[in-house]
């Protein structure tokens, strides 16, 4: 799905014709997500949400906004910030108007994009299914979510272990914390217990031998 013509459909669907400009776009995006900082915010984050994402997109009001907003949620992507998203968000909607997109298209992806930050319970079907997906990897066999869980460890490590332990298994716990993980039906029935049991397994992991030393 990361592909050129995927790329070029979503945008069609939005009014928004084939373009050199378009296809540079593409480029800059996935390049992007190639920074070699990134281990897990990759373009194999964003391969992963595009296969999760087929199962529900015909529950999307506006699929194509899902699709672009989907390319850009993790397009700008630091740790040392705290605010990856809003600049995302920003570069989509700015990127959607130059183009030609409605402005109320390009208002809708930033919306979608904010909700990457998992700050508040998304609104709206677009946004759920969106969110959804991109917590999917919670939901990952145990394997897969392991190793997310190194990636993740390896693009904060410049943060001491210490507070790497403290801080993600305090943000891992507020996820369980939660009523539901996921929004849609379809998400909860197939991932709900599963990622429960990994982010269970891994808060263990965080606070067991090594928790307090670094």
């Amino acid at each position: 799905m990361t592909e050129i013509g995927p790329w070029i459909e979503a945008w069609h669907r939005l009014g928004v014709g084939e373009s050199p400009a378009l296809r540079r776009l593409r480029d800059d995006v996935l390049s992007r997500y190639a920074e070699p900082h990134r281990h897990y915010h990759t373009a194999q984050h964003l391969a992963e949400c595009f296969e999760k994402v087929r199962d529900i997109i015909a529950l999307a009001e506006h699929p194509a906004e899902v699709h672009v907003g989907l390319w850009f949620h993790d397009a700008i992507y630091d740790t040392r910030r705290h605010d990856n998203e809003e600049r995302s968000a920003a570069w989509a909607c700015s990127a959607a108007r130059e183009l030609g997109a409605a402005s109320d298209s390009a208002q809708r992806i930033y919306d979608l994009i904010m909700f990457t930050c998992h700050a508040a319970e998304p609104i709206g079907i677009d946004a759920q299914v969106l969110v959804d997906v991109d917590l999917s990897i919670l939901g990952a066999p145990r394997a897969r979510f392991d190793e997310y869980e190194a990636q993740v460890r390896r693009e904060y490590e410049w943060v001491p272990e210490a507070t790497f332990r403290s801080t993600r298994a305090r943000i891992l716990k507020e996820f369980l914390d939660r009523p539901h993980l996921y929004c849609t039906a379809h998400f909860r029935e197939r991932y709900e217990d599963q990622a429960r049991r990994n982010l269970r397994h891994s808060v263990e992991s965080l606070e067991g031998p090594g928790a307090a030393g670094g």
